[in-house]
């Protein structure tokens, strides 16, 4: 991050300075429906280290969040049979900026509009380091795993498809 370029004040590190989290940040050119490899590229990081805030919801409205491996995709069958609920969806992008207050590619699980169910794949909690958005299109921050654990007390689930 050059130093013409300050990181930016977001409801995410609000929420991070406010739960006493250390974070690192990593601003990045943003490309529209570029993802996490765009991020992963940039950062010059593993994606399977950049993590993804997905906004889903179950079969009667009610929104929750998925935290996925970037190079990963959610089983909705699985998720839901471990939830447990019928189904789930993602929620299209109008509905997940009403939910978290976040815009879509800038979504993040922390300093959400209202407090929303988290769900971490299980093996996130096994890596040392891990990139989430924080709170803006083209901004990362870096922090340790179990740091959303302490914070957003999720439930680990088993739902990564390859």
């Amino acid at each position: 991050m050059s130093k013409a370029e300050h990181a930016p004040e977001t409801q995410a590190t609000k929420f991070l300075k406010a739960h006493r989290v250390p974070f690192s940040s990593h601003l990045y050119a943003y490309e529209e429906h570029g993802g996490t490899k765009v991020s992963a590229r940039e950062l010059n990081v593993d994606e399977h280290a950049v993590v993804k805030t997905l906004v889903f919801e179950d079969e009667n409205g009610k929104p929750l969040i998925v935290l996925m491996h970037g190079d990963c995709k959610v089983s909705t069958k699985e998720l839901a049979r471990q939830i447990p609920c019928k189904k789930v969806e993602p929620c299209k992008p109008e509905v997940a900026n009403r939910h978290t207050g976040f815009l879509v590619g800038g979504t993040s699980p922390f300093g959400t509009k209202k407090a929303l169910p988290v769900f971490i794949e299980k093996s996130i909690l096994d890596l040392p380091l891990i990139y989430i958005n924080g709170g803006r299109r083209g901004y990362l921050v870096g922090i340790h795993p179990h740091d959303i654990l302490r914070t957003l007390a999720p439930k680990a689930v088993e739902a990564a498809l390859a």
